[in-house]
């Protein structure tokens, strides 16, 4: 069995600033990212085949890493029309029959990782494709039974394609990021490190704890400026810890994933007409593929935050 775990507000934001005509709906309001999310989630199942879904989205875009780092992504200068959607995709991706996270004081990625946490440990599960281009859930990759899919380049990541991609295993992501610093998701990392010399230095070392304080012990081939590193390094250090706090997903979101529960069995026709005569996206309104006949709140579920 192969389960697929979707970022959801990736698809979202992704969809909204495509550049397309936007997509109004009832009383011209813009639906351009629920559009295009509804269109992904359809193409997953038609075309790539999923059978087994579940969908992670931020109910709000601030979470508990707000709270530990000011600096942390937050919702301002999201645009009003796509916040306005964040609800509306919820609710289209249950009227399409698949299971939602929406998570507050955590974020989508901490849904991702808690489900592929738990779905880990079921043997029948043979595959998880996180379907995201996202770095941060890089360090969910296990070999070639985890994997990272970046739909939009179509490329898949295991972990020989994320040592390829960033330099180091999925398990030195959390510290790669951590001194590196992820501009998406506002923080700096640490002054002076850039992405090669953090692999080179990671690569060696494996983590932060095992880098040696002293510049003199390095043996790093072919890195320049490893004075101006250990300083940089030591003197950041508490920082640094943020970081590495910022970066590492949390396993344990209040949601409870079995891979039975992900089965995807076709779009439940009364709900899914219910929400596109609701929000006036009636030309999607026969765009499923594949129909459920049963009541129009039976289906999909959602977990809380």
């Amino acid at each position: 069995m192969e389960v697929h775990l979707v970022d959801a507000t990736y698809e979202l934001f992704r969809a909204h600033f495509a550049p397309r005509p936007p997509v109004r709906g009832r009383d011209g309001t813009i639906l351009s990212g629920v559009a295009g999310l509804i269109e992904q989630l359809l193409a997953l199942t038609r075309i790539e085949g999923a059978s087994h879904v579940g969908c992670a989205t931020d109910r709000v875009i601030e979470s508990f890493r707000n709270e530990l780092f000011p600096g942390y992504k937050s919702s301002a200068g999201v645009p009003p029309e796509l916040l306005a959607q964040f609800p509306i995709a919820e609710e289209a991706i249950a009227a399409l029959g698949f299971v939602v996270w929406p998570m507050v004081e955590l974020e989508a990625d901490d849904a991702i990782a808690s489900a592929c946490h738990q779905l880990r440990a079921d043997p029948a599960v043979e595959r998880i494709v996180i379907c995201t281009p996202d770095k941060d859930l890089a360090q969910l990759v296990d070999g070639d039974r985890v994997v990272l899919r970046d739909r939009r380049r179509g490329i898949t990541y295991d972990a020989a394609g994320v040592v390829a991609k960033w330099g180091v295993p999925p398990s030195a992501i959390v510290d790669w990021l951590a001194l590196v610093g992820d501009a998406a998701d506002g923080y700096p990392g640490i002054p002076g490190w850039g992405a090669k010399s953090a692999a080179a230095v990671l690569a060696r070392y494996g983590s932060i704890e095992a880098i040696p304080p002293r510049a003199a012990d390095w043996d790093v081939p072919g890195l320049r400026g490893a004075p101006r590193l250990a300083a940089a390094l030591e003197a950041h250090r508490p920082e640094l810890a943020t970081y590495r706090t910022l970066a590492r997903l949390r396993i344990d979101a209040a949601i409870v994933v079995t891979a039975p529960d992900l089965a995807w069995r076709g779009v439940p026709r009364g709900r899914w007409l219910a929400f596109c005569a609701r929000w006036g996206l009636d030309r999607l309104a026969e765009r499923p593929h594949r129909w459920r006949d049963e009541p129009a709140d039976g289906g999909a579920t959602t977990g809380p935050g």
